[in-house]
């Protein structure tokens, strides 16, 4: 309930602001992880980061919010794919599988954090499993699996004289589980135990024997096994002792859990009709198979068979392979899919490569370099921690962006040929910076000023309607009323310069304008058939296609607005009249952030666009407490919310003549600046393409400052 509340403040723009100081931790954490102690942000989480096969940082140079919303519908890849953190304009989005980033302001991971269906489907264990979660029986090995994989078989030529455990009961999804392991040497025979493990279900371990091989030992194997030939003196155990005791132990519907438990099956010189084989349940392409150490550190996040300790320990990998069985059947196909094994264990490989190269340095010139390093009395530069990891990061941009040659680098002349570089080079890097500009041509400090009040204006505008004609002695009162109940007003006038009366209204919200119009245009109000409509100027005859694009974007989804609350009604009465709402998620309530009085209006979030949608039709016409409700899609998300309620309450206009200036100047670049900005938007839109899949992607719009 504490995390809902704070949801929703932010979501609406309460107060989200990150300072440079938080992107950095992000960006850090990012990149170098727990592993080389980075910190979690303090502001956001990032689960799995050591599944990250890379960060992108995209700098829109000198480009600000302002540009965002002055280039709404250029930014057409941008606004659909990616969502807002901060005013200060960074934009998230992620390709990832098993990574989840949750944002404390946003209100859901991005849309591709978890894989689409489609992308799945290659995957090798939805193509021998499916996507459905199933029981355990579904997982045992079939009679042709165990012959195919050399289990030891019940009549088998092979198996003559093995031990059978005569557990013969039926299967079901509720039989026990039991995870088996063994420890081997080499003898004159071949492979003999020399010692056995079994845990059960919840982990507790039922046996850990030493066993005494039949034959003389050739090879002990210590450092996989941990067995030393002084450790086998005194034991007096033997191969049938196991055997008899590992028969009565197991119940008639035991399964057996292991990883490429036949080589331990052949060991014991026994036979079991039912196993779960953890190394073919994690399935590979091409018959590959995952090692137990892997699996259990990326699966579990358990590190096992430390390189400190002596040999490895039957019982913690029997319990391993047992909660690898559990985790597959609890969370299902599907969720084991979206980890990305395959990805994972190459990221860990180049990881090992990275840091041998870096052992292999001399420890002299190690020394020395250290020596001539100048001293740091601050926090180490980001890059340098990043090149301690053995990383090299990329710098594309049409200026030197590093001067210290810890960076590949890179100027270039225009934006299609950084795009070019970017889409070679991206790929090889596990962080990359890559700098877009509008170009020298744009200076946009001289611009910033009158693209500021082009925004304003426009934006004045569709917070504004015309409503009338009214006859001369209406009552402005009734009007004022009638059309309160679409939202909060900032301000009503009587515009008398007409043959008749009208009403310009400006209200404090998009929503409560789309509203007004959709609604009472046509309408009779004040005893008159009035008609509503917004300022036709220039620059509206584009309302309606940003209105609809508004409406689809990505952190608009699953929100609705609903007006006609009286202010009366606490937060808590308004969860009591809309918990009926199927799926509703979060409440919000805006406040005047000056007063703390709470408007007339509400914002739901729902879970799913299509519950949004059913509760639009409920809610239409609802009368709560005596009140009418309206309600309608969101159109301001929580960045453009804050911004519209900084301009409102903001000075008036500045800079006199020279405004005028730059303003003209900037109409004459207009229409060259929106195709730069829709080129750049589908740069980034290639650029996003190309990434691999675990690949974090962060659009700066840094701003003039």
């Amino acid at each position: 309930q504490e995390r809902s509340s704070r949801l929703s403040a932010d979501l609406f723009g309460e107060d989200c602001e990150i300072s440079h100081d938080q992107l950095y931790e992000l960006l850090k954490y990012a990149a170098l992880g727990k592993c080389h102690n980075a910190a979690q942000p303090s502001w956001c989480r990032i689960y799995h980061q050591s599944q990250l096969a890379g960060v992108l940082v995209i700098v829109l140079h000198e480009m600000s919010q302002l540009h965002f919303y002055k280039f709404y519908l250029q930014f057409k890849h941008l606004r659909k794919v990616f969502r807002h953190v901060s005013p200060q304009t960074v934009l998230l989005s992620s390709k990832l599988l098993p990574m989840l980033l949750y944002f404390t302001g946003l209100t859901s991971a991005s849309s591709d954090c978890i894989p689409k269906s489609s992308d799945l489907q290659c995957d090798p264990i939805i193509r021998k499993y499916g996507e459905k979660k199933r029981g355990l029986t579904s997982y045992t090995l079939t009679l042709e699996e165990q012959k195919k994989n050399d289990y030891p078989i019940k009549g088998s030529p092979g198996c003559k004289g093995y031990i059978y455990t005569e557990c013969d009961q039926q299967r079901t999804d509720s039989s026990p589980l039991f995870g088996l392991d063994c420890e081997m040497c080499l003898t004159a025979k071949g492979n003999e135990v020399t010692r056995v493990s079994l845990v059960d279900a919840q982990g507790q371990c039922l046996l850990n024997e030493l066993v005494k091989p039949e034959s003389t030992v050739m090879n002990y194997r210590t450092r996989f096994s941990g067995i030393t030939k002084k450790m086998l003196l005194p034991v007096k155990t033997r191969l049938p002792d196991i055997q008899t005791r590992l028969k009565k132990m197991l119940p008639p519907d035991a399964v057996l859990v292991g990883h490429s438990l036949n080589g331990d099956l052949q060991a014991l010189e026994m036979i079991h009709p039912s196993v779960i084989d953890t190394s073919l349940l994690f399935a590979r392409n091409e018959g590959r198979r995952f090692k137990l150490k892997f699996l259990a550190k990326a699966v579990l996040g358990k590190e096992i068979q430390c390189e400190e300790k002596l040999g490895h320990d039957p019982a913690e990998d029997a319990r391993a392979a047992l909660e690898l069985a559990q985790f597959f059947i609890e969370q299902g196909p599907a969720k084991v899919a979206e980890l990305n094994l395959e990805m994972l264990l190459t990221t860990e490989k180049l990881a090992e490569v990275s840091q041998n190269k870096a052992a292999l340095q001399p420890q002299g010139c190690r020394v020395q370099k250290e020596l001539n390093e100048t001293p740091r009395l601050s926090k180490p530069c980001f890059l340098d921690c990043l090149q301690v990891t053995g990383q090299k990061p990329l710098l594309l941009g049409r200026q030197e962006l590093d001067s210290s040659g810890l960076c590949q680098s890179n100027m270039s002349t225009s934006n299609k040929q950084i795009l070019q570089k970017a889409l070679e080079d991206v790929p090889l890097s596990t962080f990359s910076i890559i700098q877009f500009s509008l170009g020298p041509e744009y200076i946009a400090s001289l611009l910033h000023a009158g693209l500021c009040e082009k925004v304003r204006s426009k934006l004045t505008d569709m917070l504004t309607i015309y409503a009338g004609p009214f006859e001369e002695s209406f009552c402005l009162q009734t009007v004022k009323k009638e059309f309160g109940r679409c939202g909060p007003i900032r301000s009503l006038a009587v515009v008398t310069e007409t043959y008749q009366p009208y009403v310009c209204i400006q209200y404090e919200m998009l929503e409560a304008a789309q509203l007004a119009v959709e609604s009472l245009n046509g309408a009779e109000v004040a005893g008159s058939c009035i008609k509503v409509q917004r300022p036709v100027t220039a620059a509206m005859l584009d309302c309606d296609v940003l209105i609809k694009e508004l409406e689809l974007d990505v952190e608009n989804e699953g929100v609705i607005y609903v007006a006609g609350i009286k202010k009366s009604l606490t937060e808590t009465d308004l969860q009591e009249e809309f918990s009926q709402l199927k799926d509703l998620e979060t409440l919000f309530l805006p406040k005047d952030l000056q007063s703390g009085t709470h408007r007339n209006c509400c914002f739901l979030k729902f879970q799913t666009s299509q519950s949004a949608v059913d509760a639009l039709e409920v809610i239409n016409g609802w009368t709560v407490k005596g009140s009418k409700l309206r309600s309608r899609n969101a159109l301001a998300s929580g960045h453009l919310w804050r911004w519209i309620w900084q301009m409102n309450h903001s000075s008036g206009k500045q800079g006199g003549n020279i405004l005028h200036e730059k303003m003209e100047h900037l109409s004459d670049s207009d229409q060259d600046l929106r195709k730069k900005v829709k080129k750049l938007d589908q740069h980034i839109k290639k650029l996003y393409r190309s990434l691999q899949n675990n690949t974090l992607c962060v659009v700066l719009f840094p701003g003039v400052n």
